[in-house]
């Protein structure tokens, strides 16, 4: 196919109907087998997926190349039509609005962990995952401490466990400077660097600004430092509910997911901590929205701590829930994840990510289940996740014919 931009191209197609669609995202939901030989879809018991999956056509999707491993911003780009290549962004400015930041041309925002540092090696990257609790008081406290270094205004937001955001705020700002953060525990402290002349300053302002923190929380038994990665200031981007003619409404409990979906356009809707509150306020305002994007995030953070039972329990937990949301009656039932985090690798891979589509006009697949292998031998084989938003809006003849 010729080099087009996608969202333009069905934008010129999209037509109206009273259908409603629901995405739903269970993040790093691909694995590989473990020492059982199976994944955690494999093992987990789910009988509504599967029996989801016997009325759906399977496939897996590619979030950005074969090989290259995504992060979770391009991996939800690609899903919402968006070409991840084109359209980078720093994870943080995804964290910093959902987190209710308000970003402006002034400001440069930084995606912050608490570690725990013994003499110069980082040990623990998330500081044991403190609760949000004790994580909000630690940033208090930097809070009172930290509020400018030389003429640039500092401003710290607490997030989910052991992340929060940090807010920069002043002249010659710039984001072309590498991450704090060596992504590794048992690694060195890692500063961060300019990666163009300009960015100098910016890469003093936040050394100095990690210096004061190690200072300030040296007596703290786990959260003694701070990691920061994804600086970012604010993009533009289509709008999605412009580009594909819907009323679109985002339920999330972490802020970088609240972040991508507010970046986009959609509505990001007030929900509990729980899966469980998700589907409740998906139940509440259901009649309210065309289209609704339901992200489950504990799946991805147990297959980043290797916890390999934990995954299969929130699998089953989404199963157990299932038969609710579908008795809403959506048109269209996605699901699917933005990438995979294998349990064995307890980190992102570049691995294909299983997806199954449900509409009245979908080809019911000859597989029976619901996992990796299953839809790698689906009908709509292996495809890239940027064209998901297509097929979403063919099975919800939203989309006229193209030519004559």
């Amino acid at each position: 196919m010729v080099n087009v931009d996608r969202q333009e191209f069905l934008k010129k197609l999209v037509t109206q109907s009273d259908s409603r669609i629901l995405l739903l995202v269970m993040d790093g939901i691909g694995d590989v087998p473990g020492e059982n030989r199976k994944t955690p879809l494999q093992i987990a018991k789910t009988p509504n997926l599967d029996r989801l999956a016997k009325e759906s056509e399977l496939g897996q999707t590619i979030p950005v190349f074969p090989g290259v491993t995504p992060g979770s911003g391009p991996g939800h780009l690609s899903l919402f039509g968006y070409d991840p290549i084109r359209y980078q962004i720093g994870r943080c400015i995804l964290e910093a609005l959902g987190t209710g930041v308000d970003v402006g041309e002034k400001d440069l925002v930084a995606r912050a962990n608490f570690a725990t540092v013994e003499g110069n090696v980082v040990k623990d990257r998330r500081a044991g995952r403190p609760s949000t609790e004790e994580s909000a008081k630690v940033v208090e406290k930097l809070a009172k401490e930290i509020d400018e270094i030389r003429d640039v205004k500092i401003s710290l937001y607490p997030g989910k466990e052991h992340r929060f955001v940090v807010k920069f705020t002043g002249d010659d700002l710039d984001e072309r400077i590498t991450d704090a953060d060596p992504q590794k525990n048992g690694l060195p402290i890692v500063w961060s660097e300019p990666m163009v002349k300009e960015a100098k300053f910016t890469a003093e302002i936040v050394n100095e600004f990690l210096k004061r923190v190690r200072a300030i929380l040296k007596d703290e038994p786990k959260m003694n430092f701070a990691l920061l990665r994804g600086f970012s200031k604010y993009p533009q981007l289509p709008n999605f509910c412009d580009v594909y003619g819907l009323k679109a409404a985002a339920i999330a409990t972490y802020p970088m997911y609240r972040g991508i979906a507010k970046l986009v356009g959609m509505e990001v809707l007030e929900c509990g901590p729980k899966v469980e509150d998700e589907v409740q306020t998906l139940r509440e305002r259901y009649k309210d929205f065309d289209f609704f994007y339901l992200h489950i995030k504990k799946t991805d953070s147990y297959g980043e701590d290797g916890n390999f039972e934990a995954k299969v329990k929130v699998i089953e937990e989404v199963d157990r829930l299932l038969p609710d949301i579908l008795n809403l009656g959506f048109d269209v039932v996605v699901v699917t994840g933005d990438h995979s985090t294998p349990v064995p690798l307890k980190g992102h891979s570049w691995h294909p990510v299983p997806f199954m589509i449900k509409s009245r006009f979908a080809r019911c697949d000859i597989e029976n289940a619901f996992d990796e292998f299953s839809c790698a031998r689906g009908v709509l084989g292996t495809f890239y996740a940027v064209d998901v938003m297509g097929l979403i809006l063919a099975h919800a003849l939203r989309l006229e014919k193209y030519g004559a």
